[in-house]
Parts: structure tokens; C-alpha cells; sequence
């Protein structure tokens, strides 16, 4: 992935934060995706005043790649509310795993533009995936 990729997710999940509904916590997240085809994907956290039915950000980017017939993630980026990084949570890196190889590419960055890169496979070793259930 180069700088200019990593670039121009980066600036699209910082534009899907914005739409972020997130009235509770008032933590809003972002989150852009590419495919392998080169199709790009985001989205945001959408809260619920049931609070155990809201949704990721990484959640709704994966939606997104999903109803338009994608079914792999190159690169996935998590833009965070603040200084600190926002590493997905256990659940979204389980959806991450199900779109995405050991290898593939997770950054999160924060408001001033500070990245951590890392891989799904590092942050879910041993995932439980597809060819766990034939087992």
C-alpha cells in the first residue's frame, strides 16, 4: 500500500467520521476500505439508544463493500476522534478477518495524522474463519 493510498483513505474515513451518529458517546469513527479490484468503501459508527445495536465504523465500511458484491479487503483504515489510536474492536476485527487475509493491512490514524499500521493476523492470530467450520 503506498503513502498516497494510505493518504486518500485516510482523508475518506475522516470524511465518513463526520457523518458519524454517535449522540451517547460522542466518539465518532471512521473507516475506508479498498478492495483488490481498487473499489474503495467507508463508513462510520451509527449508535442506538439500545445500546448493544449500534455498529462500527469498520462494521458499516464493511457493509458497504458487501451489498456492492465485494468480498475481500487490501487495506482497511480506522480514523480515530482524538490523539489516541482506535484499534477495532474484537467483533469488527472478526468481520475484518472474514473479508481479509493474515497479511492484510490495518492503519489507524489519529486527527493530527499519526499512523500505526499493523495486520489483521496480529491483531486476531489463529481468527476462526470459513474453513474452520468444515472441521
Amino acid at each position: 500500500m503506498t503513502k498516497n493510498n494510505i493518504k486518500t483513505l485516510s482523508l475518506l474515513a475522516f470524511e465518513a467520521q463526520k457523518n458519524s451518529h454517535s449522540p451517547y458517546s460522542n466518539f465518532k469513527v471512521g473507516a475506508a476500505l479498498i478492495t483488490p479490484t481498487g473499489d474503495v468503501f467507508s463508513g462510520c459508527n451509527v449508535e442506538s439508544a439500545a445500546f448493544p445495536l449500534g455498529q462500527c465504523a469498520e462494521a458499516t465500511a464493511i457493509g458497504n463493500m458487501v451489498s456492492n458484491g465485494h468480498k475481500r479487503i487490501s487495506h482497511i483504515v480506522i480514523a480515530s476522534p482524538n490523539e489516541d489510536f482506535c484499534f477495532p474492536c474484537g467483533g469488527c476485527r472478526q468481520k475484518i478477518a472474514e473479508f481479509a487475509p493474515d497479511e492484510t493491512q490495518v492503519t489507524m490514524v489519529t486527527q493530527s495524522g499519526e499512523i500505526h499500521e499493523t495486520t489483521i493476523g496480529e491483531l486476531l492470530p489463529n481468527a476462526f474463519r470459513a474453513h474452520d467450520l468444515e472441521k
